[in-house]
């Protein structure tokens, strides 16, 4: 990542996040999205981790029986947003890491270009295990896409991002441990409870739980969160990136505080919570 910058800021939410809702990392990665792009803060890197919470894209939230869907995740468990951003239903935990790289928007840094950005993190990240790490759809896991990352044929990650006022959030989820194909099941019970075989306005993932699972399994070694974010450390030290822990400046709590409620806002409308 030194064709971008050398120096980065590094926010770690991989243990402080299980304090606070997944709604306020959204609101953390458009805080510093805006910053960013508007180039009052360096590229930022953020690591982060979130109790049991099922984030919802915009069409899960319009199923036909969304009521009975979050009424089951409820009863397993986890609480329910909705994010605001593009995707489907993701799983958070404390087996799944999180990981934003957020950088400002240049000229022809496409859509796919943020997506071979963190490809290319994740496969340095792991280099020295014997495996290939894939980036294609892999059909029947849970919001699939072009950049499902797998091994073997099994999901373990998915990368989206998010443009906002001339900054890219470039954000993957991790599953480093637990059981990646129990997640899968979470989530294909949710569909079944959400649709009951009424009419959909999209076609909504026919998840095969067998199709995901999480690193620990594929590479065949116990890992932790911890154990990834040191990787991460470890490797931007290798690329000579130096990090710099800055807190977020009084200017940015009170950004950071109106994209809260704004989101906030926006996910009592989509759940008809309020």
């Amino acid at each position: 990542m030194k064709n971008i910058s050398t120096s980065w800021r590094f926010l770690d939410h991989s243990t402080l996040g299980l304090n606070f809702d997944a709604l306020q990392s959204f609101a953390y990665d458009d805080t510093l999205s805006t910053v960013v792009g508007q180039q009052d803060a360096p590229p930022t890197i953020r690591p982060w981790v979130h109790e049991k919470t099922v984030v919802l894209g915009i069409q899960d939230s319009r199923l036909p029986y969304i009521e009975d869907g979050q009424a089951y995740l409820e009863a397993e468990g986890y609480r329910v947003v909705v994010r605001n951003s593009g995707g489907l239903a993701v799983v958070l935990d404390p087996g799944i890491l999180n990981l934003s790289l957020i950088i400002k928007e240049e000229k022809g840094f496409t859509i796919d270009a943020g997506y071979e950005l963190m490809y290319s993190f994740i496969q340095r990240l792991f280099a020295d295990f014997p495996v290939h790490i894939e980036a294609k759809e892999i059909v029947g896991s849970y919001c699939p896409g072009s950049f499902d990352l797998s091994i073997g044929g099994k999901k373990f990650a998915g990368i989206s991002q998010r443009r906002i006022r001339g900054g890219v959030a470039v954000q993957i989820y991790l599953c480093v441990d637990g059981s990646g194909e129990d997640r899968a099941q979470l989530i294909q019970n949710f569909y079944t409870k959400s649709v009951q075989g009424a009419p959909t306005k999209f076609s909504y993932p026919q998840i095969v739980p067998a199709t995901m699972a999480s690193l620990s399994d594929l590479l065949d070694t116990p890992l932790t969160i911890t154990d990834i974010v040191g990787r991460i450390l470890h490797s931007l030290h290798d690329e000579g990136i130096k990090l710099h822990i800055q807190a977020l400046s009084p200017a940015e709590i009170n950004m950071l505080q109106t994209h809260y409620e704004r989101i906030n806002q926006r996910n009592i409308k989509a759940m008809n919570l309020g």
